[in-house]
């Protein structure tokens, strides 16, 4: 009886009407942007580790990658301050990316990244300000710092030590 209870109610929840709408009905009369499909991709990987893949889209979104594999030269310092220098394989990454905004801005933007570290370009990243000011000059002293006194004498000399007659030493 217990298990013909908990399968009429599962089937009047599956039977009664979502709330919910689907995805097709929300976005069919507003959705304002066309449906966006790749128009071209290319993908090329060498055996030397290096490797060149692009795409475009429909909404002229482009992106161009290339990759190498380079040797670096690496310095590590120990705990004891002495400095190791070893040759390390990595990777160098060059790109660039454009795309429109939904407001008909353009933007472009490459980089590279290397052992440099990532260096984006793009006339719409931010850029740090440039302050203009003068250093401060130390101070010019006039007058003549004092020189430590020259002392015009000699030294004591210490005592030698000469054998005398193989048997005892006579100082002199």
């Amino acid at each position: 009886m217990k298990l013909f209870v908990i399968a009429a109610v599962l089937a009047v929840a599956a039977a009664a009407p979502s709330s919910y709408a689907t995805y097709e009905k929300t976005y069919e009369k507003d959705y304002k942007y066309p449906e966006i499909t790749v128009t071209s991709q290319s993908d090329e990987r060498n055996l030397d580790g290096s490797s060149k893949w692009s795409y475009a889209q429909s909404d002229y979104t482009t992106r161009d990658e290339t990759q190498e594999q380079k040797k670096f030269t690496v310095t590590t310092v120990d705990d004891y301050g002495k400095e190791y220098t070893e040759e390390v394989y990595g990777n160098t990454n060059k790109g660039s990316s454009y795309w429109v905004s939904p407001e008909g801005e353009k933007f472009t933007l490459t980089w590279a990244a290397d052992n440099a570290g990532f260096q984006p370009k793009g006339d719409h990243l931010p850029v740090a300000p440039v302050h203009v000011y003068e250093l401060p000059v130390a101070p010019v002293h006039e007058y003549v710092l004092p020189v430590a006194p020259v002392h015009e004498y000699q030294l004591p000399v210490a005592p030698v030590h000469i054998p005398f007659n193989g048997k005892g030493y006579k100082i002199y």
